[in-house]
């Protein structure tokens, strides 16, 4: 979220609910990880306990020296080599097809230009790669989707530029993706902030 995620999105959701239950959203994601990983707004590194055995180096990418701080120290703790890369998902500073996973969790919605990010996270991916993410965005009805839209400009100045209304789903298959998976639907209240969408795409 605006300095991406860990941050303030799962912080807002869990007035709602207890971070607890965002673990399974955690762990299934990133059960499909493998080999060279990027994760993209890597935060305070809460994700890195639940990658597999099947990812050999994760390169954390957050724009927040503060926060990678902290997710050092949350490496320590973790099987899987951690390289950590301060810098902006609209330039990613890696090499093209340079990793087999790229990982993004409650990330998208607050990044300025969501789309040449995710232009950014399928150059950097080899041909084949997966991009893993749960994110949430735009709800389908059309009573929640006027409130995200009038909310979204007082509360990207309240939430560290979050949007609430981000099509998710669209944003990823305009970037040059093919969704393979795909699950949604409402945590708990408020729906403003709570309709997930959690699944994997590759590019095409």
């Amino acid at each position: 979220m605006g300095i991406y995620r860990d941050h303030v999105v799962p912080h807002l959701i869990s007035l709602a609910m207890r971070n607890r239950e965002l673990v399974p959203y955690r762990r299934r994601v990133l059960s499909a990880a493998n080999g060279r990983v990027l994760e993209v707004g890597i935060g305070s590194g809460v994700n890195l306990s639940f990658y597999p055995p099947a990812t050999e180096e994760i390169f954390g990418l957050e724009p927040a020296p503060r926060l990678i701080d902290m997710a050092r120290r949350a490496a320590q703790r973790s099987s899987a080599q951690v390289r950590f890369i301060e810098g902006s998902a609209e330039a990613i500073p890696l090499e093209s097809h340079s990793v087999d996973t790229v990982v993004m969790t409650w990330t998208l919605c607050s990044i300025p230009d969501a789309s040449q990010s995710l232009a950014e996270m399928r150059r950097v991916l080899k041909p084949g790669g997966l991009l893993l993410f749960v994110e949430h965005g735009q709800a389908p009805e059309e009573g929640v989707r006027k409130w995200q839209n009038r909310l979204t400009p007082l509360w990207k100045r309240l939430a560290g530029g979050c949007h609430l209304n981000r099509p998710v789903r669209t944003l990823i298959e305009s970037a040059g993706f093919r969704i393979g998976e795909l699950t949604t639907g409402y945590m708990r209240v408020p729906k403003l902030m709570t309709f997930m969408y959690e699944g994997s795409a590759r590019p095409l």
